[in-house]
């Protein structure tokens, strides 16, 4: 495929400049999200990587008469800096000193007697009360129904047309029937009458079924709408041919994707309304009679969805043996070609090494695919936390440096995310010194016990601490929610410097979390080991109920990284113990020279 010029990316900004002027808008806003505000996307939506070349998965653009502004977070800002050159675009890097937020650039941008247009099916409409807000007294005119993007888009990419299937409810342990019960409790409590729901993966969740709309994330374009006697799903007649039967059986109502707006219109002004307007597109929210009212608040889904069943945590622990005996493969094998001619002359490169580990997650029974685009990083590419390797970045696999691999896959048993990093070669001391701080942070997280009403931000810097010692830390996220053959970030919970949601979301019993602290060296390597991690009971007692993590993932960390003598005598006996557990639960399923290779990477460590 031919590869888009930063001259073509400066030409498709004087093109949507050119259509600024015939809409009268003066500043033009572009969101990185689709109707639904999904993290990742299908291609018809990818409006800002039109626009800018960017691909991360976060990122958002404002357009002026005169400039072009895109804003991501840290995860991104190697990757933004290389794809953004020679477009003219500036780089705003989402927290760092001098750089404001999007919304009072916005602000600032504007003056008295201009406009902001945007396409309100792409904006939430909590941002759209936030700039509403900033410019209250000013002359300021909102156009929130223009696609501007997809005015000159001429080779655009149609809607996405997957069909859905149903999930069997024996892999979740949890019926329609009831989880709606939940829900409709949920809303009782709360005096709602009706749960207007947009974001793809509660969809799925709540009515059980799985779709093909956006790569890696088994979710279909739709809208639902819960009431105390109703439930409707809106979605393309052709999307839902294969699950039909199966949801209208059970009282569910299966009406056109687009009906929802006119539905809506024409409700009841009388029902009290419960949606989240951060994942609620504004023309949804703007088609509701004005005389409702309305709750702000996550959907009962959201909570519902991150506490995984007894079923569900138990067929995760069988998908994570299935998936750490194919990532153990793959560490073998990077291990076994160090000092090969093979390597040593460039012809083992990093999209081979992805589509060796594809293959071995492949050949369980129940692999369903990749659950995001695997990162494998040699050498510097490691230092770009999301870089993900194309046929245009493809490079061949170096020696004397490491290999980041952050990879994951979809079964009918869940979904794994999982990182490790593997030295080829002869690792520095440098890069043996910071390994085992991060595995130290990765350790002290997956063994700390806490109370209940714990969040997130309370437990982050136990992994960070180890690299705060030494005068380094990342700049990113320590650990995000994972659905259950579903959307690889999924809240409400994480882990993270930040509180995020609504004053932090408390850990509770069969949320499963990632434990991923790193460090990321510009121009030299990336380093991040990341395991699945399951909330379970540990201890009641007079002072009340305490949690902690079960780990999940079953994959080897790198024996040649390890400096012992930085470990404490209980890190070491932590992974010593972990070692074993790998052992014990997936030599079985491995060749038998796999196995003895194991056996002896996994031995007690000793100092």
């Amino acid at each position: 495929m031919k590869r888009t010029t930063s001259e073509e990316y400066v030409k498709r900004l004087d093109a949507l400049r050119n259509e600024m002027l015939a809409a009268g808008t003066d500043v033009y806003y572009v969101p990185g999200g689709d109707f639904h505000m999904s993290e990742y996307i299908s291609d018809y939506f990818k409006c800002r990587e039109y626009l800018s070349g960017f691909d991360g998965s976060n990122g958002e653009m404002v357009i002026t008469k005169d400039g072009a502004y895109l804003w991501t977070d840290g995860r991104y800002f190697l990757q933004a800096d290389e794809q953004l050159q020679g477009t003219g675009i500036t780089l705003m890097k989402m927290g760092e000193p001098g750089v404001p937020k999007l919304s009072d650039f916005i602000k600032d941008a504007l003056h008295d007697g201009e406009s902001l247009g945007f396409d309100g099916r792409l904006v939430p409409a909590y941002f759209y009360d936030i700039i509403k807000k900033k410019v209250d007294g000013n002359d300021i005119a909102f156009i929130t129904d223009i696609d501007l993007v997809g005015n000159i888009w001429q080779d655009r990419p149609a809607l996405p047309s997957g069909k859905a299937w149903i999930l069997d409810d024996s892999y979740t342990g949890l019926t329609l029937d009831e989880k709606l019960s939940k829900v409709r409790e949920k809303l009782s409590e709360d005096d709602c009458d009706m749960l207007v729901l947009s974001s793809l993966d509660d969809i799925a969740w709540l009515f059980g079924f799985r779709g093909n709309d956006i790569d890696y994330n088994p979710v279909a374009l739709s809208y639902a709408v819960i009431t105390s006697d109703k439930s409707v799903l809106y979605m393309d007649e052709e999307k839902a041919a294969d699950i039909k039967d199966v949801l209208t059986s059970k009282g569910v109502e299966i009406k056109g994707y687009e009906e929802i707006f006119c539905d809506l219109k024409a409700m009841d002004h009388t029902l009290k309304v419960c949606l989240d307007r951060s994942c609620t597109n504004l023309k949804l929210t703007s088609s509701l009679p004005g005389n409702v009212k309305t709750f702000d608040k996550p959907s009962p889904t959201v909570l519902l969805k991150a506490c995984k069943t007894e079923t569900e945590v138990e067929n995760e622990r069988k998908a994570h043996i299935s998936d750490g005996a194919a990532l153990t493969r793959i560490l073998y094998y990077l291990k076994k070609i160090q000092g090969t001619d093979e390597l040593l002359d460039g012809k083992i490169t990093e999209l081979d090494v992805a589509e060796k580990l594809l293959s071995y997650r492949a050949e369980a029974d129940d692999f369903k695919g990749e659950s995001f685009a695997p990162i494998v990083a040699t050498g510097a590419h490691g230092a770009i936390i999301h870089y993900e390797p194309t046929p245009e970045t493809n490079v061949p696999v170096e020696n004397d440096t490491l290999i980041l691999l952050d990879t994951g896959g979809h079964y009918m048993r869940g979904t794994t995310d999982v990182t490790r990093t593997v030295s080829i070669g002869n690792p520095s001391e440098k890069m043996r010194k910071l390994y085992t701080a991060v595995l130290k942070g990765n350790v002290a997280l997956s063994n700390t016990v806490f109370k209940k009403g714990t969040v997130g931000s309370t437990l982050d810097i136990l992994a960070r601490k180890p690299l705060w010692d030494l005068g380094y830390d990342y700049n990113h996220g320590t650990g995000h929610g994972v659905g259950y053959l579903l959307n690889v970030h999924e809240g409400p919970q994480n882990i993270s410097t930040g509180v995020r949601t609504n004053g932090g979301t408390p850990f509770e019993i069969g949320m499963i979390t990632s434990d991923e602290p790193g460090v990321y060296l510009p121009g030299e390597f990336g380093i991040r080991t990341e395991n699945m991690m399951v909330c379970v009971p540990r201890m009641k007692n007079e002072f009340g109920e305490f949690y902690g993590f079960e780990t999940l993932t079953m994959a080897p960390f790198d024996r040649d990284l390890i400096d012992v003598s930085m470990l404490t005598n209980d890190e070491l006996e932590a992974v010593n113990r972990y070692h074993k557990a790998v052992y014990e639960t997936i030599s079985d399923l491995l060749p038998e020279e796999v196995k003895n290779w194991l056996f002896e990477v996994t031995r007690p460590l000793t100092r």
